[in-house]
């Protein structure tokens, strides 16, 4: 019986893999493009370069976060199918053996030898494969990931993360650009942290406080660097 607000094993692991590639994603496009305009801003109050670098940050990001998701992906779906390739190879070929190793795996979970013979027989003719990857791996067939598909929720996520900084510090007067993209961004980080955390089903101070903290450094020491160049002349 389901319980109101539980999380269950055939929803969670595709929202948890979404939810991971979308925060990611969106957070990388809030902060790194963030401190890349605070970086320039804090050298200089020219419009144009803070332009030219938010834009280089926002298309270099998002083709950076794809590529990477996908790449990440893909190793893993490669890895979950040579897995059930595996696995459907040992059942073709040794199916005795492998039902044995299935009523040793339910024995080993806490059932009496009678339980875990009937158990694992009645789950093997059902569907052997399927049994044999829940118990032994922990996955099933569906939970193949596809890369493509988180490799564009990734770079999404990234540009719609990015739209904010960019307009908070293209659009206030040159006086107000850094504290307005400041407060913007943390007040952002700090709400894709509360909703990351309940939609993940976990208390929100904690990743919230470590996503601000995390974005507030950064944004902090990218201004100073930028400030520093500026006073010493280098730029």
């Amino acid at each position: 019986m389901s319980h109101p607000g539980e999380a269950h094993e055939g929803s969670l692991s595709g929202r948890l893999n979404w939810l991971r590639a979308g925060v990611l994603g969106a957070n990388d496009g809030i902060v790194s493009v963030a401190a890349v305009v605070v970086g320039v801003a804090g050298a200089t109050s020219d419009l144009s370069p803070i332009l030219v670098a938010g834009v280089a940050a926002v298309i270099g990001g998002s083709i950076s976060m794809g590529l990477g998701e996908y790449v990440s992906v893909s190793s893993q779906r490669d890895t979950q199918r040579a897995l059930i390739a595996k696995e459907k190879a040992e059942l073709a070929s040794l199916p005795d053996e492998e039902l044995e190793e299935l009523i040793g795996l339910y024995e080993g979970k806490g059932l009496s030898r009678a339980t875990a013979e009937r158990v694992a027989e009645e789950l093997t003719n059902h569907d052997a494969l399927t049994a044999h990857l829940e118990a032994e791996l922990g996955i099933t067939e569906d939970d193949v990931a596809s890369p493509w598909q988180a490799a564009g929720a990734s770079a999404l996520a990234f540009l719609i993360g990015a739209v904010l900084p960019m307009l908070a510090i293209l659009l206030p007067p040159p006086d107000w650009r850094v504290p307005v993209t400041f407060a913007a961004v943390l007040i952002a980080l700090a709400l894709t942290g509360i909703t990351s955390a309940r939609i993940g089903s976990a208390h929100w101070l904690r990743p919230t406080v470590r996503i601000v903290v995390g974005g507030a450094l950064a944004l902090a020491v990218t201004f100073l660097v930028g400030t520093l160049l500026n006073t010493s002349g280098v730029v």
